[in-house]
C-alpha cells in the first residue's frame, strides 16, 4: 500500500503497479482524511495513460514509469509525465511504429510540434494534447532533461524523476507492470 509522506510525496523507492492497481490506489482514491482530492479528473488521466501504456506494450516496451504531480499529494494534476526505456538504435522504428497504431500520430518529442494551449504557458505536445499525458523516451546518457540538480547539472529522467524540481527532496515514482 502506497503512502505519501509529510511532504506530500511518495518515499524514494520504485513503486510497482498494475494499471488496475494504479485505479484503485491512493494516487487515484486519494487520501482519506478529508483532502480535497479530483478522483474522476485521476481516474480519467489513468484511462488516458492506459491506452498510451497499451501501444507502448505493443510495440515492446516494458520499462514504463510515470511521476509529476500525479503521484504527488496534488488534488487536480494538470496531467501525467513519464519516460520509457528503449535502445536509441531502435527509437525510429518504436516511433514508427506507435504511429502506426495511434491513428492520430502523437508520437513525436520534435518541438516544432508543440502547439499552445489555452492557460498554459508551456507549448504542449501532441500526445499532451490528446491524451493529456507526456512519456518521453530514454535510452542511456541521453537524452537530458532540462531539469538540473541542486548544483545545476542537467539530469536525465530516471534521476529527475525521483527528485523535486524546487527542493530536490528525494521522491518515488511508479513503474508500470502488466
Amino acid at each position: 500500500m502506497i503512502q505519501f509522506n509529510d511532504s506530500g510525496l511518495l518515499p524514494p523507492g520504485d513503486y510497482k503497479l498494475t494499471l488496475s492497481e494504479i485505479k484503485e490506489s491512493l494516487l487515484v482514491t486519494g487520501p482519506q482524511d478529508g483532502t480535497p482530492w479530483d478522483e474522476q479528473w485521476r481516474l480519467y488521466l489513468v484511462s488516458q495513460l492506459e491506452k498510451m501504456v497499451i501501444q507502448l506494450w505493443d510495440v515492446g516496451i516494458n520499462e514504463i514509469f510515470i511521476d509529476g504531480s500525479f503521484v504527488e499529494n496534488k488534488a487536480h494534476p494538470n496531467d501525467i509525465d513519464g519516460y520509457f526505456e528503449c535502445d536509441v538504435r531502435d527509437l525510429e522504428t518504436i516511433i514508427r511504429e506507435l504511429n502506426i497504431i495511434e491513428p492520430d500520430k502523437i508520437w513525436t518529442w520534435d518541438s516544432k510540434a508543440r502547439k499552445p494551449y489555452k492557460g498554459f504557458t508551456k507549448r504542449q505536445l501532441p500526445m499532451w494534447h490528446k491524451y493529456r499525458v507526456e512519456l518521453y523516451p530514454h535510452f542511456g546518457s541521453s537524452p537530458t532533461t532540462g531539469i538540473t540538480d541542486k548544483y545545476g547539472n542537467d539530469l536525465l529522467f530516471p534521476s529527475a524523476f525521483r527528485q523535486t524540481r524546487d527542493t530536490f527532496e528525494p521522491k518515488g515514482i511508479v513503474k508500470i507492470i502488466k
